[in-house]
């Protein structure tokens, strides 16, 4: 809205130019992403514990420590996110933008299953939600939706090629395939981030890293100068995801004030999922999608450590880990909460920059 508005009168205020150029419409979704939650924030806290009594129901198979600590704290905090994250996007973003609709209708449709997922949760005092098939069937429905503008809204055959890292214009064109692949990606980026929100602030923050990361990822993915320069896919357009990052980012730290540990309310399902299939959109637009699986590399471990654990224990009957998902089986083994969060975001932040380091060596 802001960007439309100040292009207008760009023509009688030379200074409102700066409007234009994407950086520094980043800045100020960042910003203004972060007051909305600082601001509202408590509010919807307040109303969360009011209408949710004992909050999120803790599964009584996990750690025994999270029946003690955790009861009562209320859940769907991923509302602030999302509130943050619209609100800055429609304000500071170039709404005629096809690649900024798609990511937050597939941001906020995630939201809204996991919202609904919530929902039966707490209205149920069980740790069982919307059934699995069903809730998976919808994320793969909205994902191929999704895939399917983003095909058809970029040039063939660049669209539906798929780009390797580190090996200069080894570009495979996928097809149709692309469609199933895409759809992939978002899906597996939404459920890998829902299963690493375990303990406060384990989440959110690896999720920031990453939304930054592809921040830059987008914009330059967008500029032809520097793909040129980088040998990396031009697609026009994408920079201006660098904006919805931005808003991603904003709306995390604000989270984090509130979810810092000892938490004050969790994301639920209503964030991790929108949070992880807004991430996975944005690879599969900017073309990325390999790269997202390095810089959210710690998602893959931990959905990885899930499937392993159950596979091993259906053939074998003996478990890998102490517990899954793995931020659970290093508290079995007595890490303190903060030591198992903050060691996961250190290893966030190397892995974003082995993605990142992905741009240049080719």
């Amino acid at each position: 809205m802001l960007y439309h508005l100040m292009l207008t009168l760009a023509e009688q205020v030379s200074a409102l130019n700066v409007f234009r150029y994407i950086t520094f419409r980043t800045g100020g979704a960042t910003i203004t992403a972060l007051l909305m939650v600082f601001l509202f924030g408590p509010w919807i806290i307040s109303a969360l514990r009011v209408r949710q009594g004992k909050g999120q129901p803790i599964r009584d198979d996990g750690p025994e420590s999270h029946i003690i600590k955790k009861q009562g704290t209320p859940t769907m905090g991923g509302l602030m996110i999302l509130f943050g994250i619209a609100t800055a996007t429609l304000l500071w973003s170039n709404l005629s933008n096809v690649y900024v609709w798609i990511v937050l209708g597939v941001t906020l449709s995630y939201g809204a299953i996991g919202l609904y997922d919530d929902y039966l949760k707490v209205s149920r005092s069980s740790t069982k939600g919307f059934p699995g098939r069903i809730k998976m069937m919808i994320e793969t429905l909205v994902a191929i939706v999704a895939v399917y503008i983003i095909m058809r809204a970029g040039a063939q055959p660049s669209s539906s090629s798929i780009a390797f890292p580190f090996i200069k214009n080894f570009i495979v064109d996928a097809g149709w395939f692309f469609l199933v692949f895409g759809a992939f990606v978002i899906v597996g980026s939404g459920n890998s981030v829902n299963l690493t929100d375990g303990l406060d602030g384990l989440a959110i923050v690896p999720v920031m890293i990453a939304s930054g990361s592809f921040g830059v990822i987008a914009y330059l993915t967008g500029n032809a100068v520097f793909a040129d320069y980088l040998q990396i896919n031009f697609v026009p357009g994408t920079g201006e995801l660098a904006v919805f990052c931005g808003a991603v980012l904003g709306a995390g730290l604000g989270f984090l004030w509130f979810n810092a540990p000892p938490a004050m309310i969790f994301m639920g399902d209503t964030g991790s999922l929108a949070l992880g299939g807004a991430l996975g959109a944005i690879a599969v637009a900017s073309k990325h999608e390999i790269v997202l699986g390095i810089i959210g590399g710690l998602f893959v471990l931990e959905t990885v450590s899930v499937i392993v654990q159950v596979v091993s224990f259906k053939l074998t009957g003996k478990r890998v880990f102490r517990m899954a998902p793995l931020h659970h089986h290093f508290e079995q083994k007595g890490w303190a909460e903060p030591t198992i969060v903050i060691r996961f975001w250190i290893i966030s932040v190397v892995l974003a920059l082995a993605g990142l380091a992905t741009l240049k060596l080719r």
